[in-house]
């Protein structure tokens, strides 16, 4: 009776202390694996943002000759709209449009005009000005893509050949000591500023050697600050709260704002 007893009491010890071996295994397995995920989370959490390494350009370029457009802060083909409380200082043009619309309320720090010899001779020099810009081209021609948010630009000549935006950080001109350092960046389609984002200056880098030449349409996000003479073939809407330092000069479309500061440079 006691080895029929005793038997199956040591099979069971057996079995218990093989179940025991499994269930070590698999918790040490998982804790193992568990490990090495928190691992591999903890340094892809702190691996920094990869950025484009913009390289310094030897060939300078000179400043696009504005002509008849220079001293003008707005200039539109089709119309001129405003809602808010925008400050403007420098003239603005209309042609061959008729319509501005929302002064007052906005502030213009300068003279108005519609379709006069003024705005028809700047609109023929700001063809001309896009052209010169849209033409250049040198070897050093840096390529630009998507988002540059984050990017120090230094002078020279840069291309998109699609749109472009600041959308994720802000961008930096960096003149590297010369004031008369001049920035052209070509884009083929449209460019976008997304809500607060900047653009600065640095290095004695000047607005009005700044040239933002736009295949298409501009739209400036909200309480976004840009630098630099933006012109565009259609459009350029600034949202609530924008500004600029330069000029905002629309070719064949509308130059729409609400509640903007605009000082020509």
């Amino acid at each position: 009776m006691k080895q029929k007893i005793n038997q199956p009491v040591k099979e069971n010890g057996k079995a218990n202390s093989k179940t025991k071996q499994i269930i070590l295994g698999i918790a040490m397995l998982s804790i193992a694996l568990f490990g090495a995920c928190k691992k591999k989370n903890s340094s892809s959490g702190s691996s920094p943002a990869v950025l484009m390494s913009i390289p310094t350009q030897t060939t300078m370029q000179a400043p696009v000759n504005m002509a008849g457009a220079a001293s003008l802060a707005i200039l539109a083909g089709s119309g001129i709209t405003n809602t808010g409380a925008t400050n403007i200082t420098g003239d603005m043009g209309l042609s061959p449009g008729t319509s501005i619309g929302g002064f007052p309320p906005g502030i213009l720090v300068g003279t108005q005009h519609i379709n006069d010899a003024i705005s028809n001779q700047a609109k023929l020099d700001l063809t001309a000005a896009y052209n010169d810009a849209a033409g250049r081209s040198t070897t050093g021609m840096v390529s630009l893509s998507g988002n540059i948010g984050g990017l120090t630009l230094t002078p020279g000549l840069y291309k998109s050949t699609s749109s472009l935006a600041i959308s994720s950080g802000d961008v930096t001109f960096d003149a590297k000591g010369n004031p008369n350092a001049v920035f052209i960046i070509q884009i083929a389609s449209a460019f976008t500023t997304t809500s607060g984002r900047q653009v600065f200056l640095a290095g004695g880098a000047q607005a009005s050697h700044i040239f933002w030449q736009v295949g298409s349409s501009v739209t400036l996000g909200t309480t976004s600050v840009m630098k630099g003479t933006i012109m565009a073939m259609q459009s350029i809407s600034f949202n609530t709260g924008a500004t600029l330092d330069g000029r905002a000069l629309a070719r064949t479309g509308a130059v729409t704002m609400s509640g903007n500061t605009i000082v020509k440079q």
